[in-house]
């Protein structure tokens, strides 16, 4: 089931207010009489985890969005295998790639002893990816909680519905659809890729052999072209090297990405996509033009995708630690 919210923003510049109206009990402060240090705990858990590698602001975002986009956001990202049950770690999309897991085990130490039996992980990990979202530079949205951890999780599931940067983007956005999400958020939540790094195998086919042609692919900016060759060398051993998403601020949470795609600079095909169809190249040129309009529209997605299948009232449980059920 996902949550209708009704939200409205006041124009004050990267802060974004959302009104107080959330079905699905979930509540903007839930946890106010409860675990009042709740984020406050978040907060400095991912401050220490950016501080000590900066690369962890884009690791946590896109765990949230990986356990959100698999059959909701109910924490079954986290869930390590069992003798009976193979999770969504080592799916295809998740293996050797999604990270941060330490850092929200961590957090959920630390709430567990403030206030032991009390937050879900699927809270925890859904305001971790906000407070990563600011600490980069990004925008602060208000999110609604009380969400409950799922009982199982499924690679198969991970291998069916999370979208791949090797998809066309009519893929990529039915994808989004079946779960109650619009071409405007598959636009707006691909802006997360203003941070973040991929492995050379998600692009490497642009840059040497495009769709069989032997030929890199003609839409690539020739300057980043050069660049991307060197880094990502047409053999094997370089398909696990890093190359960031966004070259110009590559820590920073902005528009940059849009311009990067204006600019025919961006790194993955998926991305690059979103100019070759009129609706979502005239929002990148909108996005790439007006920051703040990215910011609002950013945060009212992420809340949006924070809501989809959650688990709540007795459903589900709080998970003691995120790694398994209680």
């Amino acid at each position: 089931m996902n949550c209708i919210k009704k939200f409205h923003f006041l124009p004050f510049f990267s802060v974004l207010f959302l009104g107080h109206f959330v079905s699905c009990q979930l509540d903007y402060r839930f946890y106010d009489s409860t675990c009042a240090s709740l984020t406050k705990i978040v907060r400095y858990g991912v401050w220490s985890a950016i501080a000590n590698e900066t690369r962890m602001a884009a690791s946590i975002l896109r765990l949230h969005f990986h356990d959100c986009l698999v059959d909701g956001c109910e924490g079954s990202v986290m869930l390590d295998d069992t003798s009976s049950m193979k999770g969504e770690k080592n799916a295809f999309p998740n293996r050797n790639s999604v990270r941060g897991f330490e850092v929200i085990d961590a957090i959920k130490a630390s709430v567990e002893k403030s206030c032991p039996g009390t937050v879900s992980c699927a809270d925890i990990l859904t305001l971790a990816a906000r407070e990563a979202v600011y600490l980069a530079g990004g925008p602060f949205y208000m999110v609604p909680l009380g969400r409950r951890d799922g009982l199982s999780a499924k690679e198969s599931s991970a291998n069916e519905q999370l979208p791949s940067p090797l998809e066309p983007l009519e893929n990529i956005t039915a994808k989004f659809t079946s779960k109650g999400l619009d071409l405007k958020d598959v636009v707006v939540l691909s802006g997360a890729h203003t941070i973040g790094f991929a492995q050379c195998f998600t692009f490497k086919s642009r840059l040497f052999d495009f769709g069989g042609s032997g030929k890199p692919d003609p839409a690539l900016d020739t300057s980043l072209l050069q660049n991307l060759q060197s880094v990502c060398p047409n053999q094997v051993d370089s398909d696990t090297n890093l190359a960031p998403l966004d070259p110009l601020t590559i820590n920073k949470f902005d528009n940059s990405y849009y311009m990067n795609l204006v600019n025919s600079s961006g790194l993955l095909q998926s991305d690059q996509a979103l100019m070759g169809n009129d609706k979502t190249a005239s929002m990148v040129m909108n996005y790439s033009k007006y920051p703040f309009l990215f910011a609002k529209d950013f945060g009212a997605s992420m809340v949006k995708m924070a809501g989809l299948g959650v688990l709540t009232g007795q459903n589900g449980q709080i998970r003691k630690t995120c790694r398994a059920v209680n």
